[in-house]
């Protein structure tokens, strides 16, 4: 099976933000960690993003402007003094007319281990899982903290890349505990069992769309019976277990359009399904297009 194509640092800015200027910002081990302005780096932005993902968590914080973002199957508006991450993994995309300041970065997890950070610190950060909420408004105070933080951070790997990790990593760091102590989780009031159901499914769409496609096969890698698992999908997320499984299969389908030039009978048997009509009347009940429309779409872009 063929995998999505998943875009390194300098493999997605060639393609979408052309710009030895923009190259010239970027420091050190792009694998690892980067930061640039927002005004930097969409004035290159040559053309809407399709539907892609990486290997890296990304941040987006704006002091001036809107951004609009697609993150997994729902779309995004943020403002002046608000954040937007996008967890790795994730299937993003985003438009080339947007208008804004502020602050860009993307990160490995390992940004956040080692000498200053441990893997239970990642564990706390909801907003870098594909289940947290990805958009956070910060108060007035901790906005003030946040860019502080974003300007020395920025300040730093412009004058040294990433030769100084010890004072990369503890900044970063306090950035996102500052953005966590005003994080509101979207499930803080649940119930916890069907709130750690839910969260795991959600993970565990992520690593098996391509070839599990039944609530059934979820409930059993859950040690759960699917009418627990659509029980607790239903009261945590608010739609069946079924939609969630269907969304993720669109989105995945959305990547391998945008991406590759294979003919629709492949991506659908990409995503898992022999019969490309029942494909296309899936793919058109989510986007209200057929995906020969959308690639047209993308295209056209």
């Amino acid at each position: 099976m063929n995998e999505i194509k998943v875009y390194d640092v300098h493999a997605f800015t060639s393609r979408f933000m052309p710009s030895p200027e923009l190259e010239a910002l970027l420091k050190g081990d792009l694998s690892k960690f980067l930061i640039c302005r927002v005004e930097d780096m969409y004035r290159h932005v040559k053309q809407a993003v399709p539907a892609s993902r990486s290997l890296m968590h990304a941040c987006l914080y704006l002091t001036e402007g809107a951004a609009t973002m697609k993150i997994g199957s729902e779309d995004y508006y943020i403002r002046k003094g608000e954040m937007l991450f996008v967890p790795a993994g994730q299937v993003f995309s985003f438009d080339a007319h947007d208008e804004n300041k502020g602050f860009f970065c993307k990160f490995h997890d390992d940004m956040l281990l080692g000498k200053y950070g441990n893997s239970e610190l990642l564990k706390e950060f909801e907003f870098l899982k594909v289940w947290g909420k990805p958009h956070i408004m910060l108060d007035e105070a901790t906005s003030g903290f946040v860019l502080h933080l974003f300007e020395r951070v920025l300040q730093e790997y412009m004058e040294h890349g990433l030769q100084h990790m010890n004072i990369l990593q503890p900044y970063l760091i306090a950035l996102f505990c500052e953005v966590n102590r005003v994080y509101q989780p979207l499930l803080a009031n649940q119930q916890t069992n069907a709130v750690n159901i839910t969260n795991r499914f959600r993970e565990l769409i992520v690593q098996n769309i391509r070839n599990r496609h039944m609530v059934s096969d979820y409930a059993a890698m859950l040690n759960i019976s699917p009418s627990h698992l659509n029980k607790s999908v239903r009261m945590i997320a608010r739609k069946a277990p079924t939609k969630c499984i269907d969304e993720a299969i669109v989105q995945e389908a959305k990547v391998l359009l945008s991406q590759s030039d294979f003919p629709i009978s492949e991506v659908a048997i990409q995503v898992g399904f022999e019969d490309q009509s029942y494909f296309t009347r899936l793919f058109k009940r989510y986007e209200g297009m057929t995906p020969t429309e959308f690639r047209r779409m993308i295209k056209m872009s």
